[in-house]
């Protein structure tokens, strides 16, 4: 875990995730919709993924979902804000590719 505790989390596609390990970078920003197409990654605080898998996930198999360690994120000079999400409710924003070294676990979904 991160030094700092202080870590979000990104749903991922296994497959998803897997191609980006080879490649380096990871993309998509949540299913179906790119980096380039949304213009951020969403994330998630550790409350929210749940709530996340259900509203935007429902029936998806293969799911895991990257713990990411933000320190590393903010070494590498991206950007993370919390943004709101139309509801009232922030939630965390990573202005860029997410690279493999900053994901400290992957859990199964």
């Amino acid at each position: 875990m991160a030094q700092g505790g202080l870590v979000i989390y990104h749903v991922a596609v296994h497959s998803d995730w897997h191609d980006a390990i080879g490649s380096g970078e990871y993309r998509v920003s949540t299913l179906g919709a790119t980096l380039e197409a949304v213009g951020y990654i969403h994330a998630s605080e550790r409350h929210q993924v749940a709530p996340t898998v259900e509203r935007f996930y429902r029936g998806q198999r293969d799911l895991v979902v990257l713990v990411i360690d933000e320190e590393r994120v903010a070494a590498d000079g991206i950007e993370i804000r919390r943004e709101d999400a139309g509801n009232g409710e922030l939630f965390p924003h990573i202005y860029g590719a997410i690279r493999p070294h900053w994901v400290v676990s992957v859990e199964d979904l």
